[in-house]
């Protein structure tokens, strides 16, 4: 096993163990993302381009995005509750 594959398997497993023990949400969603894009790394290592292409839009992209922008409309609905 080369050494690059051995460093992206521990990367991926510990940003898979640490993301659902994240307090603070932006440090999840960052998390998250970081864990997609090291898959498809992965991915075009084991010679499977079309997974890759997939995971880092779908996976890192869309997803990350999307969860990005629900955490600035939660803050902004707490902070719209915090005035009343």
């Amino acid at each position: 096993m080369k050494i690059v594959e051995c460093i992206l398997l521990l990367l991926l497993i510990i940003t898979g163990v640490t993301a659902p023990l994240q307090k603070h949400p932006l440090i999840l969603v960052i998390t998250f993302t970081t864990f997609g894009l090291v898959m498809s790394v992965i991915w075009m290592l084991l010679q499977a381009p079309d997974l890759a292409i997939t995971e880092a839009s779908v996976g890192t992209g869309v997803s990350g995005v999307l969860f990005y922008l629900c955490l600035r409309r939660i803050k902004q609905m707490q902070g719209t509750e915090d005035e009343k």
